[in-house]
């Protein structure tokens, strides 16, 4: 597909904001190889117009655990807490074949990594595509999904022994 065609063909996404949460261990101001890796997605989500932001985890107090007291460690699948997650929603920079210079360390490659530009890139319009075809439809249907429905006894067409 010629440049001008991409162009042509682009999808709008004015009426999506993303907030990038920063999981880097440095502290503000400190320059972080995450953000670096970030301002990239971030630059492909603006130039489609959507809006974006970004906080840093470690400058702000959060619970670590989950529940009921948010002290206990443990790993949740992030489709049980209701993210839904599209294909090769994931990049990074493990260097040109792995550990090595950090991904803004000069002559690192990382800006210019043809692999990790490309997997940034797909990532990056895979998550605006997923949360444009959420927002746009009003999410995804509650029918079949309450457990509070369940409980009650509603069984949403599967079968339900009790109430033959």
């Amino acid at each position: 597909m010629a440049a001008d065609e991409n162009t042509a063909n682009r999808a709008h996404y004015a009426d999506l904001t993303a907030l990038y949460v920063n999981c880097t261990l440095k502290r503000s101001p400190e320059t972080g190889n995450t953000e670096g890796l970030i301002d990239r997605s971030r630059a492909v989500m603006e130039s489609a117009g959507a809006r974006t932001s970004l906080i840093r985890a470690v400058d702000h107090d959060l619970a670590t655990g989950v529940r009921p007291d948010m002290t206990d460690h443990g790993w949740e699948s992030d489709q049980h807490l209701g993210y839904a997650i599209p294909p090769q929603a994931d990049a990074g920079w493990i260097g040109e074949a792995g550990p090595g210079p950090s991904y803004l360390d000069p002559g690192s490659g990382g800006p210019e990594n043809d692999f990790t530009n490309r997997n940034t890139a797909i990532m990056s319009w895979n998550l605006m595509h997923l949360a444009a075809l959420l927002k746009r439809s009003g999410g995804i249907p509650a029918h079949g999904n309450q457990r509070s429905l369940w409980d009650a006894g509603c069984r949403f067409d599967f079968p339900n022994p009790e109430h033959r």
